[in-house]
């Protein structure tokens, strides 16, 4: 029996664990939920007042949230002007966290393990066995996909063979993200709905992952264009009217052919026209290269302990607020004269995700071991960043044989 059949029909108060998304209507001001598991919709469902008042402070959340949920029934009564509908309403609520986030902690306990030790830590913390990857370059370039979980507005573009868990990673392993199905990516969808008058994608979330981003209907692309440019420049939008900002990350999800995994050809030909020109494309941070990762086999799947993956993203969800890290990245790493502007910030960003990832304990420059830093989070940075150049290269002949500045790290 459903739980709509005994809330509505049997007139039962029904408790569940499961997830909660809230939505507050800006017109009317009415606060509704939806729980997706259970097939129950904003439309159907209410929160009154007086029980927002006591549980918002856990229901306002990015995306859904877990709890312990409390429902009953407000009656309908039609001898009323307007009419009062039917609507299922939230009664209880409880934050289900078996655990404390500890970030300080956290960041003490890196200093316990050697780099290869923590490396293997986190790929358990998503659901990975790290004994089943083959090279250091495999786990590496998978957990390149947690730099937008760690660091606000990182934009990346990964192509990569089927099978390689883009959608397990950014679709399953953190309530903080959204993974979009592919479809219909419009202007309102992404950034706001003028007749819903509802934020899209990018209000909320620690980072929008389009998927099968081939396929993707961007609507209007000049339109889109121009928007998505604009906040992937400066994490700010006007749609309509509507001045939003958001400091989400954007990741653009696609299959390759065999044929097409090579840095140095061109490996956006069959990407929306959208990603045909260099003005988008310099906007984006980094380039993963997803052929590096191993397609999913039994000997990934993890057995045995590891942190739990939602402990472990609600840490990184928290190191995302931490200004420390870049101030580090900005003292140790050394810019050449005349730079270009948007690669520099966009090796910074990632060698500071890289660096919030990989190496948490450190509080200083002092504490930075230089070679590592150099290794793990200076050079991948510029190799990702690399790849976008080359590839703005052969779309526009302005860009043919520039390569990224060489940011060095001071002695």
């Amino acid at each position: 029996m459903s739980i709509k059949n005994k809330i509505i029909y049997e007139n039962e108060s029904v408790q569940i664990l499961t997830k909660i998304s809230v939505d507050i209507n800006i017109k009317t001001g009415e606060i509704s939920f939806a729980i997706p598991d259970f097939g129950v919709t904003e439309k159907e469902t209410l929160i009154e007042p007086a029980i927002w008042d006591v549980y918002k402070e856990d229901l306002i959340n990015t995306g859904e949230t877990w709890g312990i949920i409390k429902l009953g029934y407000r009656q309908p009564d039609d001898t009323v002007k307007p009419k009062i509908p039917g609507k299922i309403k939230l009664t209880g609520f409880k934050n289900f966290r078996p655990y404390t986030v500890d970030v300080e902690y956290f960041k003490e306990m890196r200093s316990n393990f050697e780099t290869d030790e923590w490396i293997d830590i986190l790929l358990g913390a998503i659901d990975y066995n790290a004994d089943g990857y083959e090279t250091k370059l495999q786990k590496l370039t998978m957990l390149t996909r947690l730099l937008p979980f760690v660091e606000k507005r990182i934009n990346l573009i990964e192509l990569a063979p089927k099978g390689t868990g883009k959608s397990y990673v950014f679709g399953h392993i953190s309530k903080n993200g959204l993974l979009t199905d592919g479809g219909k990516v419009t202007r309102s969808k992404m950034f706001y709905d003028a007749n819903r008058r509802k934020p899209g994608y990018i209000c909320g979330p620690d980072y929008v992952a389009i998927d099968e981003v081939k396929l993707v209907n961007f609507g209007d692309e000049n339109e889109m264009r121009s928007i998505l440019q604009g906040y992937l420049e400066y994490g700010t939008f006007n749609s309509n009217g509507y001045n939003g900002e958001s400091d989400a990350g954007v990741v653009f999800l696609g299959n390759i052919k065999e044929e097409n995994m090579d840095e140095y050809g061109y490996m956006l030909g069959e990407l929306p026209t959208l990603f045909q020109e260099t003005a988008l494309l310099d906007r984006i941070h980094g380039f993963v290269k997803g052929w590096d990762i191993p397609r999913m086999n039994d000997g990934l799947k993890l057995t045995g302990w590891a942190l739990n993956s939602e402990y472990f993203c609600s840490i990184l969800h928290e190191l995302r607020n931490d200004m420390s890290y870049r101030a580090i990245v900005e003292k140790i790493v050394e810019v050449p004269e005349h730079a270009d502007t948007r690669d520099t910030e966009a090796i910074k960003r990632l060698a500071t995700a890289y660096l919030k990832l990989l190496f948490p304990n450190v509080r200083n420059e002092f504490d930075v071991d230089k070679m590592e830093f150099r290794d793990y989070c200076l050079t991948p940075a510029m190799k990702m960043r690399r790849i976008i150049k080359l590839q703005q290269g052969m779309i526009d002949s302005e860009y043919k044989n520039k390569d990224v500045p060489c940011l060095m790290v001071r002695e």
